[in-house]
C-alpha cells in the first residue's frame, strides 16, 4: 500500500477561527446545559416546598378546627375567659391604685391645733377634697385656709416648690356660740395619692409636705377673710 501524505492547506487564521468557532459552540451547549439543569432543580425545589407548605398549612387547618371543637365543649368557657382577663388586670390596678392612707399623715401636718374636722369627703376621681370643721376663730380659718394654699410637696431629695393643693375655696363660713364653722373645698394635686410617684432618680417615693409656718400676712395681721367680719372671735 502506496503511504498518502496529507496537507494542511488551511492558513492559519482560518484554523484558529475554526478552535474558535469549536470552542464557542462547546461552551454554549454547556451553559445551555448548566440553565436546564438549574431550571430543573428550581423546578423540583418549587414543587417540594408547595407540597410541604400545602401540608403544614392543612395540618394546621387540622389542629385549629380541633382545638376550637375542645374549646367549644369546655363547660364554663365565658367564665373562665372572663376570670383570666380579671386576673390580667390585677397588676396594672395594683401600680394605678390610689394610696388613700396617706390622708392620714397629711391632715394632721396642716390642720392648726386650734382647728377641729368633722367631715373629710376625698374624691379621687375628681381630685378634690371637701373639709368641714370648727374652730376657735375667724383667725384660725383663715390660717387652715392659707396653710393649704401654701403648702408644697416634694418628692424624695428633689427640691419642692410644686402646690400640693392648687386651688382652695372657702365655700361657707359661719360664727356662733364662741366658734366658727367653716367648709372648704380643696383641689389636691394627684401626685399625693398616687403609688407611682418617683423621684428624679427613678426612685418609688412618697410625697412629702411642706408646710409653711407663717401661712400669710392676712392671717398674721389678723385681716378677715370676708368683708364686715370682725376678726378673732
Amino acid at each position: 500500500m502506496v503511504p498518502r501524505a496529507q496537507f494542511n492547506l488551511l492558513p492559519d487564521i482560518k484554523q484558529t477561527g475554526v478552535k474558535l468557532e469549536r470552542s464557542r459552540r462547546l461552551l454554549t451547549s454547556g451553559v445551555l446545559l448548566v440553565s436546564l439543569i438549574s431550571a430543573a432543580i428550581f423546578v423540583l425545589l418549587l414543587l417540594t416546598v408547595y407540597g410541604i407548605q400545602k401540608k403544614q398549612l392543612s395540618d394546621a387547618d387540622k389542629s385549629i378546627t380541633s382545638y376550637s371543637q375542645q374549646l367549644a365543649n369546655t363547660e364554663n368557657l365565658d367564665r373562665i375567659l372572663t376570670v383570666q382577663n380579671q386576673l390580667a388586670t390585677l397588676s396594672g390596678l395594683h401600680q394605678n391604685k390610689h394610696a388613700v392612707s396617706r390622708i392620714f399623715a397629711y391632715m394632721p401636718d396642716i390642720t392648726p391645733s386650734n382647728v377641729s374636722l368633722s367631715n373629710l369627703s376625698l374624691d379621687l376621681a375628681a381630685n378634690t377634697i371637701q373639709i368641714d370643721g370648727t374652730a376657735d376663730s375667724q383667725k384660725s380659718v383663715n390660717t387652715f385656709v392659707d396653710t393649704l394654699k401654701f403648702t408644697t410637696y416634694s418628692l424624695g431629695s428633689d427640691d419642692g416648690g410644686q402646690k400640693a393643693f392648687p386651688s382652695v375655696v372657702l365655700s361657707s363660713f359661719g360664727i356662733g356660740e364662741g366658734k366658727a364653722s367653716f367648709s372648704v373645698n380643696v383641689t389636691f394635686n394627684p401626685i399625693l395619692f398616687s403609688s407611682n410617684a418617683v423621684d428624679s432618680s427613678g426612685a418609688n417615693v412618697t410625697p412629702k409636705l411642706s408646710v409653711p409656718k407663717q401661712t400669710s400676712n392676712r392671717s398674721a395681721l389678723d385681716d378677715p377673710l370676708f368683708t364686715g367680719q370682725g376678726g378673732g372671735q
